[in-house]
């Protein structure tokens, strides 16, 4: 990985857990920062969005993401809204679906459109991305995961039936990550 990029970690809704790929991950690279935490349970997709351009602004220097779950959707509402020229590229792994219904445990249709997440952003995004999809993710089939890659312009990488690469799903190490993210680099 070329020294002038930095990572930046988008976690999905459950922030940063420790035996995650991401966090495994980030322990690697150089250069890497993590979208802090919020204080408190928000589900608001605005204060999450917020939090990526606290962190963008924070790094000296281009930027490739590593976003994973809704992690992805909040940096499709950050790009709607914000100068992405900081941005050389994105790895966008198991987007969540989120104008689909999830699993128990999860928001409701219902909630994540009060908290400002629905409608998800299909604009092109203006930065090189790769989807990475699961053929077996509960929370975003992978017909659903092609449309999001088709929209934003991104590569779409079919992963085959590994859930939604998080550790209940098997992912602590992710190799595959690395590898895609050099491709970006």
């Amino acid at each position: 990985m070329t020294e002038s990029n930095t990572v930046l970690i988008v976690p999905g809704l459950r922030d940063h857990v420790p035996d995650h790929w991401q966090t495994l991950l980030a322990a690697k690279l150089p250069r890497v920062r993590t979208v802090e935490p919020l204080e408190h349970d928000e589900l608001g997709c605005t204060a999450r969005v917020v939090a990526i351009a606290r962190a963008i602004e924070s790094i000296e220097g281009p930027v490739i993401v590593v976003a994973h779950s809704a992690g992805v959707m909040m940096l499709a509402h950050w790009a709607s809204r914000h100068d992405s020229s900081k941005i050389r590229g994105a790895l966008l792994a198991a987007p969540a679906d989120l104008e689909t219904p999830m699993p128990a445990g999860y928001p409701t249709i219902d909630a994540l459109e009060e908290h400002g997440w629905l409608p998800i952003p299909r604009a092109t995004l203006p930065f090189p991305s790769i989807v990475a999809a699961s053929s077996n993710d509960p929370l975003t089939r992978i017909d659903r995961a092609r449309e999001f890659a088709q929209a934003w312009a991104s590569r779409l990488v079919e992963l085959g039936a590994v859930g939604h690469l998080n550790p209940a799903s098997g992912h602590g190490e992710w190799p595959r990550a690395e590898e895609l993210l050099s491709e970006l680099l």
